[in-house]
């Protein structure tokens, strides 16, 4: 559909409102009636299943009640199931890893990154008997809802962890049996830090001492279990001995990181992790013991006071890049050793609900998948 959107009119589907298997209904393009109208032939009804094909193609979702009568933009096609098939089935086959197969293979042969209308009805799907569909619909249906729950709690803990971390780092909400004065510092007066030194890409080997980029951190923990970039062994404890990462260390990424996504890259080292080389666009923090407990200075990095100081000083626009200079800056308000402890533990427990349901939520998903290859193949008949 051309141009002649505005904010009073018909919905208008997107392909970015597609996604997860859902169309976001917040952000819809509205379009004039008279424009619309040449278009009606590919309004909306109830049931309907869409499919992206133009750009990020292949996204599906069905048609609510509350879409009827919407229309689509080009980039989407509409396909609306006859008698032989029902939506929800058609809707999870579309999903399944041979249907995007053949639409992946289908944009590789387009000059332009897409499939036409042509290709979408040239995919070849399993068609059980009507039975057979339901049943198979209703199972991957029941997944579906079992992870959407599951998004839904985490999101709904990660706000609480958020509110919590704000108000008891900032002093607003104290825990039972505190009152003294928190002390305003520097964080440089409480802790150690240091950068990665740039190690190039010519001392790059693949076995040695790993090095620690700031792409091995991730949601709060380190992973280099597939990590690429070693130094020699030889350099590691000779030339770069001083940038040998010690176990309880917390690391952060300091460079090509986004502010919303910031606390993501935060991380504690572990024993399991050494030996552990520092490379440039890290930091690694050693708290002084008797003045800031290591658990409390990992939640404090993750927090809104902490990204608001480096994020008011740090350079570049859409990602954060930031050292040492911009470090020595930050200003915290602490509480005695006792009270951070118990902050920390406070936390530190919203963080392990927090990470057990993540860890349900990618079984979920995993065996949504598994049901996808095996019902959706035949090789599970539920009728």
């Amino acid at each position: 559909m051309p141009g002649g959107y505005f904010r009073g009119g018909i919905p208008v589907v997107k392909v970015k409102d597609i996604y997860s298997g859902r169309i976001d209904e917040s952000n819809l393009l509205l379009a004039k009636p008279s424009i619309e109208e040449p278009y009606k032939r590919s309004r909306l009804n109830q049931g309907d299943v869409l499919i992206t094909i133009r750009g990020t193609t292949g996204r599906v979702a069905i048609v609510p009640q509350s879409l009827v009568g919407a229309n689509i933009t080009q980039d989407t096609a509409r396909l609306r199931p006859n008698n032989r098939v029902r939506s929800a089935f058609l809707f999870h086959v579309l999903q399944s890893k041979k249907s995007q197969q053949q639409v992946a293979l289908q944009t590789i042969g387009q000059a332009v990154k897409g499939i036409n209308i042509r290709d979408v009805k040239e995919l070849i799907i399993p068609v059980p008997a009507l039975p057979e569909q339901e049943a198979i619909a209703n199972a991957l249906s029941d997944a579906d809802a079992y992870i959407e729950s599951l998004e839904k709690l985490i999101a709904k803990r990660r706000l609480i962890k958020k509110g919590v971390l704000q108000e008891l780092l900032t002093g607003k909400r104290r825990l039972p049996g505190f009152s003294g004065e928190w002390k305003d510092v520097h964080l440089k007066d409480v802790c150690w830090f240091q950068e990665g030194p740039g190690v190039r890409t010519h001392q790059f080997r693949t076995s040695g001492v790993k090095l620690l980029n700031g792409t091995n951190i991730s949601l709060g923990e380190l992973n280099l279990e597939t990590t690429t970039r070693f130094i020699s062994t030889y350099e590691a404890f000779g030339a770069y001995a001083h940038f040998l990462a010690d176990a309880g260390d917390i690391v952060i990424a300091s460079s090509g990181i986004t502010i919303d996504r910031f606390h993501e890259k935060v991380a504690f080292v572990r024993e399991s992790d050494l030996p552990l080389c520092m490379n440039t666009s890290t930091i690694r923090f050693k708290p002084i013991r008797d003045r800031l407990s290591a658990s409390y200075l990992f939640q404090y990095l993750m927090s809104l006071e902490f990204k608001a100081q480096i994020g008011g000083q740090a350079t570049g626009s859409a990602q954060l890049n930031f050292g040492p200079s911009h470090v020595n800056k930050v200003e915290m308000s602490l509480p005695d050793l006792s009270e951070q402890q118990e902050i920390a533990d406070m936390l530190t427990d919203l963080d392990l609900d927090l990470r057990v349901n993540e860890q349900k939520l990618t079984k979920a998903r995993l065996l949504k998948q598994g049901m996808m290859q095996e019902l959706l193949t035949g090789r599970i008949r539920l009728i």
